[in-house]
């Protein structure tokens, strides 16, 4: 995930302000569809599964209770692990990602730092199949992480990029993918549909953050929306499924109004108060004898 300037870590998920001197006011399109309920448990456990049988002190540890109990704690935490890991290296990916940008378009841009980066962690693979990508659908960038604004809904969040493929303007988020037993990029979740549809909808893009300048959305007239999977064997892009778009957008504003109840019911107080028993039992009962 990057890090724009205007987005900010907050109790109730990441959002957004509209200047660097103002407080967020609105949440990110991330937080919006994080509200639809996911569930992960049979990961977790199969994440910690895996990292206990592959613990080479598992042998030694056999017939040690204590030393069977140290190991299951660790791999407790070895899906928390994964994830990190994960996030960092997309960051890497995605900074990767816009410094090619960048320098594609004359702008001042860091790609070499970036390629560098992904090299110390393994990680140029990723670099590799992109550059591939970039050259063999001929991307022309207009404009990377662009961060826009839709007042009338509320929320805000940051396109990956706005560029033109085969002629036709095109609206990208690209998302960094493992590989799978057959080698080929992992699929992507269709969560990605309603964040690409809700930048679709957006109202205004900013200008200046320090300035909380902003100006009407110009990429959100009928524009491809791809989800671009980058793997370190191939990258697959996915069109969004124009047909069903409609039905992703109303998803996405009913996850806003559920993030608006979330916030309602934390400020409303105790959900749950004690209660005594009734004063008229109270009164019937003897005192025992002595």
């Amino acid at each position: 995930m990057t890090d724009p300037a205007l987005a900010h870590k907050t109790d109730f998920g990441r959002m957004y302000s509209r200047s660097t001197s103002e407080l967020p006011s609105v949440p990110s399109i991330t937080t919006v569809i994080s509200q639809a309920p996911t569930d992960l448990g049979g990961w977790f456990s199969h994440m910690a599964a895996t990292a206990m049988a592959q613990d080479h002190r598992l042998a030694e540890a056999a017939g040690n209770p204590a030393k069977l109990r140290a190991l299951a704690k660790e791999a407790s935490s070895a899906a928390e692990r994964y994830r990190d890991a994960a996030a960092l290296r997309g960051d890497r990916v995605h900074s990767y990602c816009e410094q090619v940008s960048l320098r594609a378009l004359g702008r001042p841009h860091r790609m070499a730092e970036a390629r560098e980066a992904l090299k110390a962690n393994g990680e140029e693979a990723f670099a590799a199949r992109f550059d591939e990508w970039w050259e063999l659908y001929a991307v022309e960038p207009i404009e990377p992480e662009i961060t826009v604004w839709n007042t009338e809904l509320g929320y805000a969040g940051t396109m990956d990029l706005v560029a033109r493929i085969g002629g036709r303007l095109c609206l990208i988020d690209f998302k960094t993918k493992g590989t799978d037993r057959n080698g080929q990029v992992k699929a992507m979740d269709e969560k990605v549909v309603m964040q690409l549809v809700a930048g679709m909808k957006a109202q205004e893009s900013l200008v200046d953050a320090a300035a909380g300048s902003w100006e009407p959305w110009a990429y959100g007239d009928d524009p491809v929306l791809l989800g671009v999977a980058i793997g370190e064997t191939e990258v697959r892009p996915m069109r969004a499924n124009p047909e069903v778009l409609r039905y992703h957008w109303y998803k996405f504003c009913a996850l806003r109004r559920v993030w608006d109840l979330q916030l309602q019911v934390a400020d409303a107080g105790r959900a749950l108060l004690p209660v005594g028993p009734p004063v008229a039992a109270v009164r019937t009962v003897e005192p025992a004898a002595s």
